[in-house]
């Protein structure tokens, strides 16, 4: 469950693996693996079911039809929201620019430090803590506005203010023009955030295990109050 708190960092961004290698007697980071993902991914949801949306990660379908819907392209600050044991957080780095930085936000305490150690990158920062904080955490990390939001964690099995209050803060902080992500296996997050930011568009992606809904806002500017999102597609 997501609770409010002070957002603390789990660690300053990690460095790169040509980093890591150049120091002597540095131990090589660990490589990825589909397989030590999902059972790392699994022994996290038995132990807190409500803060993993799943019993295993992301396929490579999912990512990449999270990546043409986030449209990271011209990106200068991204944030994933439950970003799990990585597969989704290395898809994104793989499409962000050169000088973007990725900003991965986990509730989770050993996929957070997980995921700190096994995915080494200059524009990665890793923080451990909630959603709902998600102003505090981008001023301490000093980053802009994010063009991009793209969230994994479980709108369905949140209490309804704090899936309230994480839309608001996504609605709020994203820039304008940014894309708000979301791969769910419930539509409960359309529901929350559709007052504040319209009505989404709405994919599935069959090729994941089980099927996954993903819901797409694009914020815009109202006319009269300059904050409200719109529907554009």
């Amino acid at each position: 469950m997501q609770t409010k708190k002070r957002p603390t960092a789990l660690a300053v961004p990690a460095r790169s693996n040509a980093d890591t290698a150049a120091r002597p007697g540095a131990p090589a980071p660990a490589r990825p693996s589909r397989l030590n993902d999902a059972a790392a991914f699994l022994r996290a949801f038995v132990a807190r079911p409500t803060e993993v949306a799943s019993v295993v990660p992301s396929s490579v379908r999912l990512e990449q039809r999270i990546l043409r819907l986030a449209d990271l392209r011209a990106a200068r600050c991204v944030v994933e929201l439950g970003p799990g044991t990585g597969g989704t957080t290395r898809a994104l780095l793989a499409a962000l620019p050169p000088q973007a930085r990725l900003l991965a936000i986990e509730l989770n305490a050993e996929l957070a430090q997980r995921l700190q150690a096994r995915v080494r990158d200059p524009r990665l920062i890793v923080h451990h803590g909630s959603a709902l904080a998600l102003a505090e955490i981008l001023a301490q990390w000093r980053l802009p506005a994010p063009d991009a939001v793209v969230s994994g964690i479980p709108f369905s099995v949140l209490p309804t203010a704090v899936a309230q209050g994480i839309g608001a803060a996504i609605r709020d902080h994203l820039a304008p023009g940014g894309r708000f992500v979301a791969y769910q296996f419930r539509d409960h997050v359309a529901g929350y955030l559709s007052p504040l930011m319209g009505a989404p568009r709405r994919e599935w992606e069959w090729f994941n295990m089980p099927p996954v809904r993903i819901f797409r806002w694009v914020k815009t500017l109202s006319p009269d109050s300059g904050d409200t999102g719109r529907r554009r597609h």
